[in-house]
C-alpha cells in the first residue's frame, strides 16, 4: 500500500508532466517482464530483426529495469502526440514519415524528461533516475502498456484509446516507490486487421510483431543494403519511414493534431516538388534536416531512396 506522501508525489509528477507538454503519463512498478521477454526471444530466433543485431544484446536489461539502473523501483512512462495538422507529399512527391517532420524527438522528449526528473528531485532529494528515449535497452511499448497508457496493437505499436498511436514515448527509471497505475488489459483492436491488410510488403505478423526484413520503415531508414527489387514497386513514394499501418488504424481516425511547434511541418518541406527532391544538395539536406530524425540516414543513402522512388514512379 502506497503512503499518502507517495500518492501526493505521484499526482504532482503527473500534473507537472502534463504542464510541460506531455500528453500521456503513467507509472509502473519496476519488475521483470517475463511474458515480453519470451516474445522478444521468439522474434529474435525467427530472424525477423534483419540487420538490427543490437536488439539481441542485453535482452535481460530490456525486460528488467533493475539491471539497467541500480535500485530501480518505478518506471515513469510518458507520451507526446506528434500527429500533424498538415501533411507533406502529394501526387508523385516523395514522402517522409510524420515523425520526421520537425525536430528530432529524441532531443525534444529527452529535454522534457530531464525537466521532469529535476522536478521530482526537488520534491524528493533522495530520488535519482535514468532517462530513456528510444535509445537505452528498455522495452518501451511493453512498459507503456504496464503503465496503463494503452495496448500493443496488431501493428506492434502502442495505441492509446484517446490519443491514437502517433505517440513519442519516453521513460524515467526511478529509485523511489510511487503510486502505480494498472496495466492496460483490454485489446481494443478486437477483430480488426486493417493494418495487416494495408501493409504493402506484408511485414506485419499475426503475433503483434514486425518482420523487419520487409518493413518499409526499416528498408528506407536503417537498411544498409540496396532495397530488394521486389519491394521497390511497393514503397508508395516513401523515402524515409512509413505510416501506412497507422494511417488506416481506426483509432487514429478522429485524433486531434498536436500543437507543438517542435514537431511542425516546415513550410519549405511542405512546398518541395519532385524536382526539388531530386536536386537536393548536400548543403540543402544538412540545412533542412539539421535537427531532424532524418539525420539517421546519410545524405548518400537518403538520395538513393529519392532516386529509387522518383525513377520507379511508385
Amino acid at each position: 500500500m502506497a503512503s499518502c506522501v507517495d500518492k501526493d508525489l505521484s499526482r504532482k509528477i503527473k500534473d507537472y508532466a502534463l504542464s510541460i507538454g506531455f500528453d500521456l503519463i503513467g507509472i509502473a512498478s519496476s519488475k521483470e517482464l517475463v511474458y515480453h521477454k519470451k516474445i522478444l526471444n521468439s522474434w529474435l530466433s525467427s530472424g525477423r530483426n534483419a540487420q538490427l543485431g543490437f536488439l539481441s544484446h542485453k535482452i535481460d536489461e530490456r525486460t528488467n529495469p533493475a539491471l539497467l539502473f541500480n535500485g530501480a523501483k518505478s518506471v515513469i512512462v510518458t507520451g507526446i502526440n506528434y500527429f500533424p495538422s498538415e501533411r507533406q507529399g502529394g501526387e508523385g512527391i516523395p514522402v517522409i514519415s510524420k515523425y520526421a517532420y520537425g525536430k528530432d524527438y529524441h532531443r525534444v522528449v529527452g529535454e522534457k524528461l530531464e525537466e521532469l526528473l529535476k522536478f521530482i528531485i526537488s520534491y524528493e532529494p533522495e530520488a535519482s533516475g535514468k532517462i530513456c528515449v528510444d535509445t537505452a535497452a528498455i522495452f518501451e511499448k511493453a512498459w507503456a502498456n504496464e503503465a496503463g497508457l494503452g495496448w500493443i496493437g496488431k501493428n506492434s505499436l502502442l495505441i492509446n484509446n484517446i490519443k491514437g498511436s502517433f505517440i513519442f514515448l519516453g521513460e524515467i527509471i526511478l529509485n523511489i516507490d510511487l503510486l502505480y497505475d494498472k496495466p492496460f488489459s483490454d485489446d481494443l483492436c478486437r477483430n480488426c486487421t486493417l493494418c495487416i491488410e494495408a501493409c504493402p510488403t506484408s511485414a506485419i505478423n499475426g503475433d503483434r510483431t514486425i518482420d523487419v526484413r520487409n518493413c518499409i520503415s526499416w528498408l528506407t531508414v536503417e537498411n544498409k543494403e540496396p532495397i530488394p527489387e521486389e519491394f521497390i514497386s511497393k514503397l508508395n513514394n516513401r523515402i524515409f519511414g512509413c505510416d501506412i499501418c497507422q494511417d488506416v488504424c481506426p483509432w487514429n481516425k478522429n485524433i486531434k493534431p498536436h500543437n507543438n511547434a517542435d514537431f511542425a511541418l516546415p513550410e519549405e518541406l511542405k512546398q518541395m516538388t519532385v524536382k526539388d527532391w531530386q536536386d537536393l544538395t548536400r548543403d540543402e539536406f544538412n540545412s533542412l534536416f539539421e535537427r531532424s530524425s532524418m539525420r539517421r540516414r546519410t545524405y548518400e543513402r537518403f538520395m538513393q531512396n529519392v532516386t529509387i522512388v522518383t525513377n520507379s514512379g511508385n
